[in-house]
């Protein structure tokens, strides 16, 4: 995919991939009440590995895509997605940035493993903390997104202009 040329086409992407992140978030949550130590992680995992890359598409943000444009653009979608802190546009994400981002929020996940152990009540609540915990990734994730390709959107409006 390329970068979104208009604001219209950047909202709409924004949007889509709000929807997918609640789904996403979702199979976490379900995946969170399994009763097998270590399923709910190995899940976690998948999804958000699959869910931060496929976001970084739908953006025009992914390695591939950044790769495709002139080497300043790219220099400059990089220094953009780095002042505003993000580790994950622009990259392949790999199992070492998805642990990266575990390590974030490492608290609400042990805190998740620890209350599985409470009978049926124990994985209601493992269930809500695995969709709290999914979709804010994802939402942030997307956040950062939207604002680094609007960033480019202005740049590369700017070089035309020029």
């Amino acid at each position: 995919m390329s970068l979104p040329a208009t604001q219209t086409e950047l909202e709409r992407i924004r949007g889509e991939c709000r929807i997918m992140v609640k789904n996403r978030a979702f199979v976490s949550a379900g995946a969170a009440t399994i009763p097998v130590p270590g399923a709910d992680v190995l899940a976690d995992m998948a999804v958000l590995s699959t869910m931060l890359q496929t976001i970084n598409e739908q953006f025009g943000l992914s390695q591939q895509d950044l790769d495709q444009l002139d080497p300043e653009m790219r220099k400059f979608a990089l220094a953009a997605a780095g002042s505003i802190g993000s580790k994950l546009i622009g990259k392949m994400i790999t199992r070492q940035l998805v642990a990266l981002v575990f390590k974030k929020f490492g608290v609400r996940f042990v805190s998740r493993q620890v209350v599985r152990f409470v009978p049926l009540l124990g994985q209601a609540v493992a269930a809500g903390l695995s969709y709290g915990v999914i979709a804010r990734i994802g939402y942030t994730h997307i956040d950062d997104c939207y604002r680094v390709a609007q960033q480019v959107q202005r740049a590369l409006v700017s070089v035309k202009a020029e």
